[in-house]
């Protein structure tokens, strides 16, 4: 063979390798993100948000150097490493479909946010009283996706397990899976927003629930329902559980929420608020890929 041969044969492969090559370039990255996650589970989902709660009340008491307190980079950084369990666990079902209808909802969390900043509506009249990083406008946080996004999922994903173990014929039903999704979206909102209160994140110009008002939780049901019924949209159902029942670090971000927000609302006396976080890690345990021997084993590892 020749050398325009070979260089018509080499042409004529190389289209087709390409997808391969990719795909085994993606599964390779995948697999170390996934060894990296699980060899720090301890640190993700235990040390940062114990540290997180200590600092951030730290800087409610002017405990911490005027650079450090609720210091924007420290916030976003801490938040991205308690998120990463979910993004990696989650990766490789993100596809076509999954990347629309998520940056549909990443539109939407904009929007709807910057809407209720201005107007008052949906939630009531509130505002941030320290910077969550820059801030689009000088209005809302640019990370608002990274903050908001993964809590909607959390929720939906515990949904799932939940229901495939107490309700099987539930999970088929979007007339059930979705508003118990809904709801567990909102019991996420009950321990954040009197947290968040609690430490100055921001406030709202009347509240009744801890600081918080009752129009809050009917904007949360309408952005819980939209952000809900474009997650169910964006993900293959059978696929994801398959994916969330194997993959046993995936929940470990909700893990750090009940943490970091469930230890906040006890040291102000949040209890309803607590509560619910308790409920939160009771559902967690429900699943079967959390339990006491787990617990001691993570604790002893880190």
């Amino acid at each position: 063979m020749d050398r325009t041969d070979a260089h018509e044969s080499g042409a004529h492969e190389s289209p087709s390798s390409h997808p391969r090559e990719h795909g085994e370039t993606r599964t390779a990255v995948q697999r170390r993100l996934e060894a990296l996650v699980r060899e720090n589970r301890f640190t993700i989902a235990v040390v940062f948000p114990v540290v997180g709660a200590i600092m951030l009340v730290a800087s409610v008491e002017d405990l911490l150097p005027a650079s450090l307190a609720f210091n924007p980079l420290l916030i976003f950084v801490g938040t991205a490493v308690m998120r990463s369990p979910l993004i990696v666990g989650l990766l490789p079902r993100i596809d076509r479909r999954a990347l629309g209808c998520l940056g549909l909802l990443t539109a939407y969390t904009y929007a709807i946010e910057t809407v209720g900043v201005r107007t008052g509506w949906p939630y009531g009249a509130f505002e941030y009283g320290i910077e969550l990083g820059p801030m689009l406008g000088g209005e809302i946080p640019l990370a608002l996706p990274l903050f908001f996004i993964p809590l909607v999922l959390n929720a939906f994903l515990l949904t799932l397990l939940v229901l495939e173990r107490w309700w099987p014929s539930g999970l088929e039903r979007t007339s059930i899976r979705l508003p118990v999704a809904v709801a567990a979206v909102v019991a996420v909102d009950l321990v954040l927003d009197p947290g968040a209160v609690a430490i100055g994140f921001w406030s709202y110009e009347t509240g009744g629930y801890y600081g918080v008002p009752l129009s809050n939780y009917r904007g949360w049901l309408l952005s819980g329902a939209v952000a809900v019924a474009l997650v169910d949209l964006a993900f293959d159902r059978s696929a994801l559980l398959e994916r969330v029942r194997t993959c046993e670090f995936v929940l470990d971000d909700l893990v750090s929420f009940v943490l970091l927000w469930g230890a906040i609302n006890l040291l102000y006396g949040n209890w309803i608020a607590a509560a619910v976080a308790g409920l939160f890690c009771a559902g967690l345990f429900s699943t079967d890929r959390y339990d006491w021997a787990m617990v001691r084993t993570a604790f002893s590892s880190g």
